[in-house]
């Protein structure tokens, strides 16, 4: 579990989180929206630690981020995978090579050992038999399942994802949604998700923090979306036509 007790963050004078107070729970996909420039990528970087809050703390499993030196904010981002928006795969590495990159950087475990947890995950995201081709051969929705693969290869606490199906087709999309929260239960990870994509927040939003213009706006579940009683919610959620047909 993640809480985050009143931060703010500002850039420049100019102030980008205000109060936030939410809680991102274990074992569940914990989804981060609003409209472009409400605070949703700040605040993922303030969770991953690229980012120290003005004020304020949060706290990982009980460790609070004002009580840390360097070697604890070290040892927290060894227990963090994450999933980039554009998968960001080493080009030169093959499937394998690219899943085990963290455990050759971080580990001094023995080769055949980084091999079996490497196929492991690999075998997990139905990858088997990918393993020797570039991210070039693969599809957009093969490359983001060895995004997966990696960023839980070190066997994470916490799994952060931004934006995971941009440029996905919808029916990758899904697949990607529901491998994702798989694996949150699976590995019992706390997961956070960046998105804007409606279609993940009703498959798989189970807890959703709403932030506009560095508020949180609003907190609750993908059953309770789209009857929030939020004003700013619903001009968000219903932003589409078929969701507007949903509604009526």
């Amino acid at each position: 579990m993640i809480q985050v007790k009143n931060i703010y963050k500002s850039f420049d004078n100019s102030d980008i989180l205000k109060e936030i107070d939410t809680a991102f729970n274990r074992g569940q996909t914990n989804l981060i929206i609003g409209q472009s420039g409400s605070g949703k990528t700040v605040l993922l970087k303030c969770l991953l630690g690229l980012y120290d809050v003005d004020s304020g703390e949060i706290i990982y499993d009980g460790i609070s981020s004002k009580n840390m030196n360097h070697d604890d904010k070290l040892e927290i981002s060894r227990k963090m995978g994450m999933v980039f928006q554009g998968s960001a795969l080493f080009d030169s590495m093959n499937v394998l090579e690219n899943v085990r990159f963290p455990l050759d950087m971080l580990t001094t475990i023995q080769e055949n050992e980084k091999n079996e947890k490497a196929m492991k995950v690999i075998e997990r995201v139905n990858l088997k038999d990918a393993i020797k081709k570039l991210p070039s051969e693969l599809s957009g929705g093969m490359q983001k399942r060895v995004a997966i693969a990696r960023a839980i290869v070190m066997n994470p606490k916490y799994l952060f994802c931004d934006e995971p199906n941009s440029g996905l087709d919808p029916k990758t999309a899904i697949v990607i949604d529901q491998l994702i929260q798989e694996i949150t239960k699976e590995y019992n990870i706390t997961t956070i998700i960046n998105s804007h994509d409606m279609n993940s927040v009703i498959e798989i939003g189970e807890n959703i923090v709403f932030l506009k213009e560095g508020y949180k706006i609003w907190q609750g579940t993908n059953k309770e979306i789209l009857n929030s009683g939020n004003d700013e919610v619903e001009d968000f959620v219903y932003s589409s036509e078929l969701l507007k047909k949903l509604k009526k």
